[in-house]
């Protein structure tokens, strides 16, 4: 979330409701009212300019739109230095009584490695998606049970928050007094002084043997060897930053 905004005049707090999980959210972003003036504390300035956008190569996954490799102009723009953790979200839900579309649907996808191998056979017939059968669509599950009913985010608080939705994100973005990024300026960021590498230090996942991200690492969906440290999500601030 980043690019702070200008403060709204006035101000409402948005009321959790008893909306049944089967119905469309109509108010997702409803708290634009509550705006606030962004701050930059815990943000990065990014001058922008020219830059390639894109990627094509061996890694390259078609379906996602990656390619083709095409120069882009971005003005300057500021952006959070991590993602929004838990605690952060929290802050937000605490503030604003806001309800995510998690929770106004009854349920949410959850990593197949994630849940017990009982479940997993008992669900796999219905609860997953032809091409994507890693993600299993669990009653319950929301950003405070991110595995479903039993699971917490006591231990996570400084992980990344989970089952938001883009309506969800936006919410959080405006009451912040920020916005989000546009895919362009998101790329930019995220290849840090690098283009056309694999990684924003370079071609080696692990310079020196260091690993400086949290990636899957095995068998892809069936084995993760989590040898950076996280077999799943990772603090915010798990990894160093970047020289």
């Amino acid at each position: 979330m980043f690019e702070p905004l200008e403060p709204k005049k006035g101000c409402c707090t948005p009321q959790r409701n008893n909306t049944a999980a089967t119905d469309a959210p109509t108010d997702a972003v409803s708290i634009s009212c509550c705006e606030q003036k962004g701050s930059t504390d815990g943000m990065i300035r990014l001058e922008g300019g020219k830059y390639l956008m894109g990627y094509v190569g061996p890694e390259e996954w078609q379906s996602d739109g990656e390619g083709p490799v095409r120069e882009v102009t971005l003005g300057p723009f500021w952006l959070d230095q991590t993602a929004v953790s838990n605690e952060q979200f929290e802050q937000f839900v605490q503030a604003t009584n806001y309800l995510t579309e998690s929770e106004r649907f009854g349920w949410a996808y959850v990593f197949i490695g994630q849940l017990s191998k009982s479940k997993q056979r008992k669900l796999r017939e219905t609860k997953t998606v032809s091409g994507l059968e890693w993600w299993y669509a669990i009653d319950g599950a929301y950003w405070r049970k991110p595995e479903g009913p039993g699971s917490t985010i006591k231990k996570r608080m400084d992980h990344p928050v989970v089952s938001v939705s883009w309506n969800d994100a936006v919410a959080y973005s405006r009451w912040t007094g920020k916005r989000l990024p546009t895919e362009a300026e998101w790329e930019y960021a995220a290849r840090g002084p690098s283009e056309g590498t694999m990684y924003p230090w370079g071609s080696d996942l692990e310079p020196n043997g260091k690993h400086r991200c949290n990636v899957w690492q095995g068998n892809f969906p069936l084995t993760n060897t989590a040898e950076d440290g996280y077999e799943w999500t990772a603090p915010v601030r798990a990894f160093r930053k970047m020289d």
